[in-house]
């Protein structure tokens, strides 16, 4: 593998919705995630970072030094038990957590791109704090979650077929935003992927997760998305030549000219970033 990466970086996604729901609330019926106060969308840092993670996976084929250790119905301790039988025995204790950890590091991307807490008794890989983190995406105006009924035209067992009287139609309902446009801010840390061993091939296959996460994750209930625009900001060295948050203020999304009314296309909007407002020692970087 080659080295770490010796940059820092910052990045913007843009990605958009249409006649689905980006991010079911578990705790709301399912409904799209809202901000009360504003009425604007949310997709939790988690759920994209599944996407990537089952972006790598399908490019990959979970396979060493590109595994996935948070995978559906995964057992985490069974993964950090692979650790421990691949380094045998240890004189120290303490030293063969550390191990456990270096060898996670190589062995999973998810794990030496995002962190992870692998404190489990007797397998312990001890915690790992991942170099690239994303907040929660927003959307860039308000959304107006849409309820709908279904019906299905047939039942699941007998007996419901049985109390509908010869009327095999069941109803459903279906949450969805018409359309929303999300903005999502993440950060890439040198001094942490000096600690967990992510390079610049790992940080490469990371942006091509966010270009084409949502190309293979289409499903009924989450109806159109993409990934519209991506704007990295690469700084000089480690330590990084600006604050986050005055790179991220240069990049603005606006209603384009001759947008009316509720936003309902990505032609809305017009993405924009103020170039000549970088500071010395930032280069922007358009992916998409």
């Amino acid at each position: 593998m080659s080295q770490p990466i010796s940059k820092r970086y910052e990045f913007v996604l843009f990605f958009d919705v249409e006649n689905g729901n980006p991010n079911g609330d578990p705790d709301a019926g399912n409904l799209p995630r809202l901000d009360p106060e504003t009425s604007r969308g949310l997709v939790t840092d988690v759920c994209l970072k599944r996407k990537v993670r089952n972006f790598v996976e399908l490019v990959k084929g979970n396979t060493a030094p590109h595994e996935i250790y948070v995978r559906e119905k995964a057992v985490l301790a069974l993964q950090q038990k692979r650790a421990h039988e691949a380094l045998g025995e240890v004189d120290k204790k303490a030293d063969k957590t550390e191990q456990a950890r270096k060898w996670m590091c190589r062995n999973f991307y998810d794990v030496r791109t995002f962190g992870a807490v692998m404190s489990l008794k007797d397998v312990s890989c001890g915690q790992v704090r991942g170099p690239v983190q994303m907040a929660f995406a927003r959307s860039v105006e308000p959304v107006v979650p849409l309820d709908i009924s279904i019906t299905r035209m047939a039942v699941a067992t007998e007996r419901e077929a049985e109390a509908q009287e010869g009327d095999n139609r069941t109803m459903g309902r279906k949450s969805i935003i018409p359309y929303g446009l999300y903005r999502a801010e993440g950060f890439v840390s040198a001094h942490l992927a000096a600690q967990t061993g992510f390079t610049d091939d790992d940080l490469e296959l990371f942006w091509q997760a966010l270009e084409n996460m949502f190309e293979h994750d289409h499903s009924a209930a989450r109806g159109k998305m993409a990934s519209r625009a991506l704007i990295v900001f690469e700084h000089e060295g480690a330590l990084g030549n600006a604050p986050a948050h005055t790179l991220f203020g240069l990049v603005a999304s606006p209603r384009a000219e001759g947008s009316t009314g509720p936003a309902r296309a990505f032609e809305d909007y017009a993405i924009t970033v103020n170039d000549a407002g970088a500071p010395a020692g930032v280069r922007v970087i358009r992916r998409l």
